[in-house]
């Protein structure tokens, strides 16, 4: 089932990236005086080596439009203008999610380590953020980031989840842009946007985000066993359910990269496992037959769900009961389905290297 959004005018952009859905973006707000007690003494050494990273930005001048990207902006057929502008705005208020959640860390905290990390954060987001909605005024349109700012509904995560949550949300970035940016080198010319030359540089900014919270995570054993692990598997299988669903919901989008969206999924599902092999100490079965029938099964309860609610009435409100309850059953079996357990490396930090 293709994107139903309808995105015409700013406004409407404005107003999709406000909405609070099971598959939109999130803004969050957090403990920050526990934020603030944190000790990166047991990390000090990779700590240190990757705020020396921050420092030199190496990106500082790759979020530039250029003559080449201005002359390769072209009109799309309607269906995939409207998917590829649900992917921008998707993209920019997650972008833009992580920028006010640092920031906001940034000015409550004392503790430099902290103070300083979240600081050179929320700079990278704030790049991304801005340029992606540069790409859609190229359409017409933008996002209001400070209505956004201001209107959007704040979830509040203990410092824990917040750390599962968007460590995931970083290095699962970081694994969606590669993987689009290789399938584009292959295949150029299914590379109908300038945007996409950018993504590789870019998601190097997602990895050593990814690579920030493995280390707060990693100087805090606690957060990585006993009931802790339950929690992760529950973020693990969230995070890849929800990208999922979503996925498939832009086939003309996926068409016209030359992707199948079931295959990408499950390519970033298994680069992200890799990945998160250095913090978490268990990984999901990506090849459990269950596990592929029940994310499949997800995607179908989520699509008539979706004619549920376009078809209204008392009659569409009992059948979106009956289909929340057989998605919380379907994610609860999946949840139950065994995973991979393994000890975690001496050294966190990774390269990115996919």
């Amino acid at each position: 089932m293709a994107a139903t959004v309808n995105i015409a005018s700013a406004e409407d952009a404005t107003r999709h990236a406000e909405a609070n859905t099971l598959l939109s973006p999130r803004f969050y707000s957090t403990d920050y005086e526990a934020m603030n007690r944190l000790d990166v003494k047991p990390v000090r050494a990779e700590f240190d080596a990757m705020m020396a990273e921050f420092e030199r930005d190496a990106n500082r001048d790759h979020f530039e439009r250029t003559a080449q990207f201005a002359a390769e902006v072209r009109e799309l057929p309607a269906g995939l203008r409207q998917e590829f502008l649900d992917f921008l705005v998707s993209s920019v208020t997650a972008e833009f999610s992580g920028c006010v959640l640092y920031n906001e860390l940034k000015k409550r905290v004392t503790n430099p380590d902290i103070r300083d990390l979240f600081g050179y954060m929320a700079r990278d987001e704030a790049r991304h953020a801005g340029f992606i909605n540069q790409a859609l005024r190229d359409f017409g349109l933008a996002v209001d980031l400070g209505f956004l700012k201001r209107e959007k509904k704040y979830t509040y995560f203990r410092p824990k989840f917040i750390f599962y949550a968007t460590y995931l949300s970083e290095k699962i970035g970081y694994a969606r842009y590669i993987s689009i940016y290789r399938q584009l080198e292959r295949h150029p010319e299914h590379r109908f946007h300038p945007i996409f030359r950018w993504f590789e540089r870019w998601c190097n900014d997602e990895f050593r985000h990814g690579e920030a919270f493995a280390l707060l995570m990693r100087a805090d054993p606690r957060l990585l066993r006993g009931v802790n692990k339950l929690w992760i598997r529950f973020f693990v299988l969230a995070v890849f359910a929800t990208m999922y669903v979503r996925d498939h919901t832009r086939p003309e989008l996926h068409t016209a990269l030359g992707l199948d969206p079931t295959a990408y999924d499950y390519e970033v599902f298994r680069i992200t496992s890799e990945i998160s092999k250095q913090v978490f100490p268990l990984t999901l079965d990506l090849e459990h037959p269950a596990l592929r029938a029940g994310l499949e099964r997800l995607r179908r309860i989520s699509e008539a769900n979706a004619r549920a609610k376009s078809r209204g009435g008392v009659l569409g409100s009992i059948q979106r009961a009956g289909l929340a309850l057989a998605a919380a059953v379907t994610f609860a079996r999946l949840f139950l389905l065994p995973a991979a357990h393994h000890e975690l490396p001496a050294q966190v930090r990774l390269a990115p290297a996919w």
